[in-house]
């Protein structure tokens, strides 16, 4: 007995019996969800080459063949044989199933999104993967189920021996000149198709490169807002602002926040630093599409109406003297701070 069939017989009768377009559809799913989670292997191109067909076509194609067990009939099917239009028949064909795989597909991930959006686990990789795998699992075995139910001459079954052998012959057996040429042809085609993909998955296009600083109060709610800033402060008493920056460079930055009180004086729409006052630096290291926020304690150092809470941004070391014209991005406030009572 080949040692093939010797380790075939060692998998359980329902995976031994499972149908070839099922089993190829675990499959897919069993290889992404490596190329997820392995922490080497999710670092290559095919984690994202992997993982376009398991969102765009398996899970809308076990659902499909849930619904549909029985074997369809093409239309030139139907022209040669006169009698199978008249018999009713609940299969569909192989150009509709393919195509219902792909629209059901794109209405069944969207709304496991959604739903997931509703539960403590949010839409994040884990949650998602987890009912992604779960949902095919599931259709997967009432598909098998319901197709074992109805009779073999009524399966549906693909005939993937067929294709490839029908396949090899066109490759390795040509009739002539021509076909050699179109078999090279078809060859360098699939080659330079899948070069492409890989290239585009593994270097992608880098969009505008930008980095959003921003500042945050609590409402009464306890919920994050860029508004309602506290305007009256106490000089030594303390009062909280939420700092944040989002890093969209495309590489590692080294972030650096500073914050001053300054006392001004404007004119002629020009704003001159009379005083100033240095509260705080606070530095942090963000990659690509990370997120930081930090609740701040403002605790003002002088007094005065109309003073500017001036919060600067530097990628790297800031300067010795810092100021809204060496920094990177800047935010502030007026505020107006009294003496004790």
């Amino acid at each position: 007995m080949p040692t093939a069939d010797r380790l075939r017989l060692l998998l359980p009768r329902q995976l031994r019996e499972l149908p070839a377009d099922l089993g190829a559809a675990l499959a897919v799913l069993l290889v992404t969800d490596l190329f997820v989670l392995v922490p080497v292997l999710n670092e290559t191109p095919l984690r994202v080459v992997l993982g376009l067909p398991l969102v765009l076509f398996v899970p809308g194609y076990v659902f499909i063949a849930a619904l549909f067990p029985e074997a369809g009939e093409s239309p030139a099917d139907s022209e040669s044989d006169p009698a199978a239009t008249d018999s009713e028949s609940s299969g569909i064909d192989g150009i509709e199933r393919v195509a219902l795989s792909f629209g059901l597909s794109i209405a069944i991930v969207p709304l496991i999104g959604l739903v997931l959006n509703f539960t403590p686990w949010g839409i994040r990789l884990i949650p998602i993967l987890t009912a992604l795998n779960g949902f095919t699992l599931a259709a997967t075995a009432v598909a098998a189920r319901r197709r074992w139910a109805i009779p073999e001459s009524e399966r549906l079954a693909v005939p993937y021996r067929r294709w490839l052998a029908a396949g090899k012959a066109e490759l390795f057996e040509p009739n002539g000149r021509a076909d050699i040429a179109l078999n090279v042809l078809l060859v360098v085609s699939v080659l330079l198709a899948f070069g492409s993909v890989a290239y585009a998955v593994s270097v992608p296009q880098q969009g505008e490169s930008f980095t959003e600083f921003y500042l945050l109060t609590e409402n009464e709610e306890d919920e994050l807002i860029a508004s309602e800033y506290p305007a009256e402060f106490t000089v030594g008493e303390s009062q909280s602002i939420t700092v944040g920056i989002e890093n969209h460079e495309h590489e590692t930055i080294d972030y650096t926040v500073v914050t001053l009180l300054q006392r001004t004086q404007r004119s002629n729409n020009s704003t001159t630093v009379v005083a100033e006052r240095e509260l705080s630096r606070v530095s942090t290291t963000l990659s690509d599409n990370e997120t930081w926020r930090e609740k701040q304690e403002v605790t003002p150092t002088m007094t005065g109406d109309n003073l500017r809470l001036l919060y600067l941004l530097y990628k790297g070391t800031p300067p010795q003297n810092p100021s809204i014209e060496s920094s990177h991005r800047n935010n502030y406030i007026w505020i107006n701070v009294s003496s004790r009572r």
